[in-house]
């Protein structure tokens, strides 16, 4: 049996479950996840292994509509992780139905020539008498090659879906070793951690006005290895709920940040967080750099 390798972009609404999803195919979280919508903001590839065959996921922002720069970089960045796919994967949130956002991306993928499969997920939570209803409507728009029904968070139909994106991605040698389940380097990693912690922690105290720089990642003698991160906020009054009273939620933030890190990592992590008021981070292009985005006029 010949090896086979390709690339599967994941592309849909903001908060459809692309991330957990991903995670779900992989085996372990590559992605990070939170209830928040717009959680993804870089292009991010998990890697997926099926028999003979290496699925390269690229787990995409979701599409919305842009207001600002950030968002239309984020946008980008979504729609950029669907060239040169394999096969372009639209995941719907089952349970919030096919509101404008949802219909306008199938009105986008209309002119991509790349083979589509629709995945409905959710299913745990959504109407069951709403899948067919939402299916047939979204086919009847878009020609899609399958369609699949499951839950990334149960797991439910997760192994049909993987089978059937190993058949459809070409022959050829695998890009990734075996064990290689990311293509994140670990100093993006340790931003995106503390990121998702921030999300998980503050929920809609802090809204989208922050980002994590890692400002210094070094390997120490004994094996350990220091990281120093800066958390960029907008406003004085957000840097306070990032602090806490007496520091509490920051060191809560950083303590839960440092026992994934470390975790994932596989070696003791020594974590330094420092909050910073910059007004306009989200018009400096380091910043982008440091996202893995595209700045964008």
């Amino acid at each position: 049996m010949s090896e086979r390798c390709g690339l599967v972009a994941v592309v849909g609404a903001p908060n459809a479950g692309k991330s957990t999803l991903v995670n779900a195919l992989v085996g372990q979280k590559v992605a990070i996840v939170s209830p928040k919508a717009q959680t993804t903001r870089t292009r991010l590839m998990g890697v997926a292994i099926e028999g003979e065959a290496q699925i390269m996921l690229v787990d995409t922002p979701g599409i919305f509509e842009p207001r600002r720069r950030l968002d239309r970089a984020m946008v980008q960045a979504a729609w950029g992780g669907a060239a040169d796919a394999d096969v372009i994967a639209l995941i719907v949130d089952a349970k919030a139905g096919l509101g404008p956002k949802v219909m306008g991306i199938v009105e986008g993928l209309k002119s991509r020539p790349e083979p589509k499969i629709l995945v409905l997920n959710k299913v745990d939570v959504a109407a069951k008498d709403k899948l067919l209803v939402h299916a047939q409507r979204l086919t009847d728009a878009l020609t899609f090659e399958q369609v699949f029904m499951v839950s990334a968070a149960t797991g439910d139909g997760i192994a049909d879906l993987k089978q059937a994106l190993a058949q459809r991605v070409p022959e050829g040698l695998w890009h990734f070793p075996e064990d290689q389940v990311s293509d994140i380097t670990d100093r993006m990693l340790a931003a995106e951690v503390t990121r998702e912690q921030l999300y998980l922690q503050l929920h809609a105290e802090l809204p989208y006005a922050s980002a994590v720089e890692t400002e210094a990642y070094k390997e120490r003698e004994d094996g350990s290895v220091e990281i120093h991160q800066q958390i960029l906020v907008a406003r004085p009054t957000q840097r306070a709920i990032v602090l806490g009273k007496g520091g509490a939620q920051i060191r809560a933030i950083g303590e839960r940040a440092r026992n994934e890190l470390a975790e994932q990592l596989g070696k003791r992590v020594h974590l330094y967080l420092h909050v910073k008021v910059k007004p306009d981070w989200d018009e400096d292009r380091g910043v982008y750099r440091d996202l893995g985005l595209d700045w964008v006029e």
